[in-house]
C-alpha cells in the first residue's frame, strides 16, 4: 500500500470511529494507554505555562548562550513545578507547561508561579547577568507564566513511536497565551476562572490581595490578573 492510499485510511478512520470518552483522576502521559484513534480522557486541570521572552533574539546573538539560559530557566523551572506537585508534560524551546489536578489546583499552580518568580529574579537572572552581563548589556532578560483552568480532553496525536498528548480545551491554550504577554515586573498572569478559586494563602499577602484585575483586550475583554509578588523558596 502506497502513502497516499495510508493516509487515506488513516483519516476515514478517525472520521469513522467512535469516541471512546472516559474521566481521568491522573494526568496521563504519552505512554498510557490512549490509542491514536478516538480515545479520550476528560480531566478537571489547571494548565501553567512559563514562557521566557525575546529567546529568538538571544539565539541569534549568541547560541550557546541562549542554550545556557534555556537550561537554566527550564531546570530550574522544572523543580519548583515538581516541588508543586505539577505533572511536567512538554517543552518547546524555551518553553515549559505543567498540568495540575485537585482539589486545590489552583492554588499549587499560583503558588508555583510566584515561586518560580522568586528563582528567576533572586537566582537564575543574577547568575546568569553576573557571568554575562557585558554580553547582555541592552538585552532585557524576563520572562512571563499563564495560567488557566477548566475541563479538557487529552488525546494522542502523532504516529506509533513518534507521538505526544494533544490538550483540547480552553485552559490549556489561554495559559500559553496569558504566558507570552509582556510588562514589566509583572510576570505573572492568571484567568478569573482561576482567580476565583484561590485559596486565601495564594490570593493575600499580609492581607494585600498580591493580584490586580486587568481586562484581556485580544480576549474579548476578559477578566484577568496580575502580579507582581513572588514566593520565596527556602
Amino acid at each position: 500500500m502506497g502513502l497516499k492510499a495510508d493516509l487515506e485510511r488513516n483519516v476515514d478512520d478517525i472520521i469513522k470511529t467512535q469516541w471512546n470518552k472516559r474521566d481521568g483522576r491522573v494526568v496521563p502521559d504519552t505512554d498510557d494507554s490512549i490509542s491514536f484513534i478516538h480515545d479520550a480522557v476528560l480531566l478537571e486541570a489547571t494548565f501553567l505555562y512559563a514562557d521566557l521572552a525575546d529567546s529568538t533574539n538571544l539565539a541569534r546573538r549568541d547560541a550557546f548562550l541562549a542554550a545556557e539560559v534555556f537550561q537554566a530557566f527550564l531546570s530550574c523551572t522544572s523543580r519548583v513545578l515538581l516541588s508543586e506537585k505539577g505533572e511536567i508534560r512538554s517543552f518547546d524551546g524555551d518553553r515549559v507547561m505543567a498540568v495540575f489536578i485537585g482539589d486545590d489546583k489552583n492554588s499549587r499552580a499560583a503558588r508555583c508561579a510566584l515561586k518560580i518568580n522568586w528563582v528567576f529574579s533572586n537566582i537564575v537572572k543574577p547568575k546568569v547577568m553576573n557571568a554575562y552581563g557585558t554580553k547582555l548589556k541592552d538585552f532585557d532578560l524576563n520572562y512571563a507564566t499563564g495560567l488557566d483552568t477548566g475541563s479538557v480532553w487529552a488525546v494522542r496525536g502523532g504516529v506509533r513511536n513518534n507521538s505526544d498528548l494533544v490538550w483540547v480545551g480552553r485552559a490549556p491554550n489561554l495559559a500559553a497565551k496569558l504566558s507570552a504577554l509582556r510588562d514589566g515586573i509583572y510576570r505573572t498572569w492568571i484567568t478569573g476562572s482561576v482567580y476565583d478559586r484561590l485559596r486565601n494563602e495564594s490570593k493575600y499577602s499580609k492581607g494585600v490581595d498580591m493580584w490586580e484585575k486587568r481586562s484581556w483586550t485580544a480576549q474579548d475583554k476578559m477578566r484577568i490578573f496580575r502580579s507582581s509578588y513572588w514566593w520565596p523558596i527556602e
